[in-house]
């Protein structure tokens, strides 16, 4: 007697980052096919695996990421997990309302209010059925950024924990577990070797790519790198008498095989546009022109270091000229050129150090080879380091490191302002145990625009200094 079996289609992206070049075509692609497995009675589901969102684009930042949202909505997709990207690049009033017009489901099993219920706009998991009868449950997590989580006035918890607990509770339920993990892949081949019960995880979050998935144990693990490149697919045929998985499998396909139209590029541009005009609002006025050096110190990092002391109220500060991706003349700043000039999800951290430490990260600060150093990741959205700047943290001519008006030395104790990236122990492993004040939710360019503000609210429209 032939066994019954059906075929389940699971389509999936990852960590576009609001990289829109290719999203015509993925969308095109998504939609042609749910119509061809639809017309011939097969399922077929899509999934994100979080961030999808970028504020580096101005699309994203001049719609709050509603924009993604609603593309995501005209793909079709049917469920998502968030990022990091999502989840701490954005106020927590922001991210509460990004999913309000979402006709997907946002499954995510390790967030939650500080009092630990629920936002209205998650689900710690989702069960959809086939029409052959077949359960699968959907669970998702996202990677544990505690402090800045709990800065915004979330609660994240250690997701593989909370994954196993879940996959534990719903597998009566189910035929076919399916884990959105936005976690990175060692976390993902962790939860795999702790957790048999979960069939298939889509990863996201170190942008790793399986060109044909990865087992662990019968775990099937499946990825498309990053922005868009590829789009996966991955097919699990199950016995429909016994509900037992037979087979599982996954494969990706590059963006550059799939159909392009004529529209594609305007329809990109049109997304640029809409963020352009959004974001086309005058934020103050600057009085003199702010260049630009990505080598040495210029009028633009003065400025910036100021603001930083400014708005942190620490000590000195610290940054590196390549987050500067362009040059401000005199005039009216408009948030669209604040946004092109710090297109960065960075944030502004005082950190508290002993004198001892502040001497060695001045001192690591000065590797000859990082201004030309390229950096990715980490938030930052320039390409080289750049020199790096110092707001009120000097040498004399006799070697001694001053902080303001104070000498750093061993036994006391010192605030330096710098940019989250700095804080992650990869170019200066003494600032990520250090004790910490992330300001959130604002980043850079924010207190680059409150600065300006601040600035000129002594001067008049046209520039000329008030006597009010």
């Amino acid at each position: 007697m032939k066994r019954k079996v059906e075929t389940i289609h699971l389509y999936h992206t990852n960590d576009i980052h609001s990289h829109f070049d290719s999203w015509p075509k993925i969308s095109r692609h998504l939609r042609t096919q749910r119509q061809l497995h639809d017309s011939v009675e097969e399922a077929c589901f899509i999934f994100d695996i979080g961030d999808h969102v970028d504020r580096s684009h101005p699309f994203t930042e001049g719609t709050f990421g509603k924009g993604n949202v609603a593309l995501l909505n005209r793909a079709g997709y049917d469920a998502v997990t968030i990022g990091n990207n999502e989840g701490i690049t954005m106020s927590k009033k922001a991210l509460n309302s990004l999913y309000e017009g979402a006709d997907f489901d946002v499954v995510l099993c390790n967030l939650s209010e500080t009092d630990g219920s629920l936002p209205k706009w998650l689900k710690p998991y989702t069960i959809y059925e086939t029409k052959q009868g077949v359960a699968i449950g959907v669970i998702g997590a996202t990677a544990m950024y505690t402090d800045f989580y709990a800065k915004l006035g979330w609660r994240i918890e250690e997701p593989r924990h909370v994954l196993k607990k879940l996959a534990e509770q719903i597998q009566h339920e189910t035929d076919i577990i399916v884990c959105l993990s936005h976690l990175g892949v060692n976390e993902d081949r962790l939860l795999a070797e702790e957790c048999e019960l979960i069939d298939v995880i889509l990863g996201a979050h170190t942008h790793h790519l399986f060109l044909e998935g990865e087992k662990v144990n019968d775990t099937l693990l499946a990825a498309t790198g990053k922005f868009g490149q590829y789009v996966g697919l991955v097919e699990i045929e199950i016995e429909l008498d016994e509900k037992k998985v037979l087979d599982k499998r996954a494969e990706v396909i590059h963006v550059n095989e799939l159909e392009s139209l004529e529209q594609d590029v305007q329809e990109v541009n049109d997304l640029i546009q809409v963020g352009n005009e959004a974001l086309d609002e005058n934020v103050f006025y600057n009085i003199s022109p702010l260049k630009q050096q990505l080598f040495m110190e210029s009028p633009m990092s003065s400025f910036f270091g100021r603001a930083l002391i400014d708005y942190t109220g620490a000590d000195c500060a610290m940054f590196n000229a390549g987050i500067f991706l362009g040059s401000l003349d005199k005039g009216w700043v408009t948030k669209r050129m604040v946004h092109s000039l710090l297109p960065h999800p960075i944030n502004a951290c005082t950190i508290t150090l002993d004198g001892a430490e502040l001497l060695e990260v001045y001192k690591l600060s000065n590797n000859e080879s990082w201004p030309e150093t390229e950096i990715k990741g980490l938030g930052f959205r320039g390409t080289f380091m750049g020199k790096m700047i110092f707001e009120r943290l000097f040498r004399t001519s006799d070697g001694q490191l001053y902080a303001g008006n104070r000498k750093v030395v061993a036994g006391k104790t010192f605030t330096l302002a710098t940019l989250d990236m700095f804080t992650f122990g990869f170019f200066f492993p003494v600032l990520q145990q250090a004790e910490k004040e992330y300001h959130m939710p604002e980043l850079i360019r924010d207190v680059f625009v409150w600065y300006g503000m601040k600035r000129d609210s002594r001067t008049t429209q046209d520039g000329t200094e008030s006597t009010l």
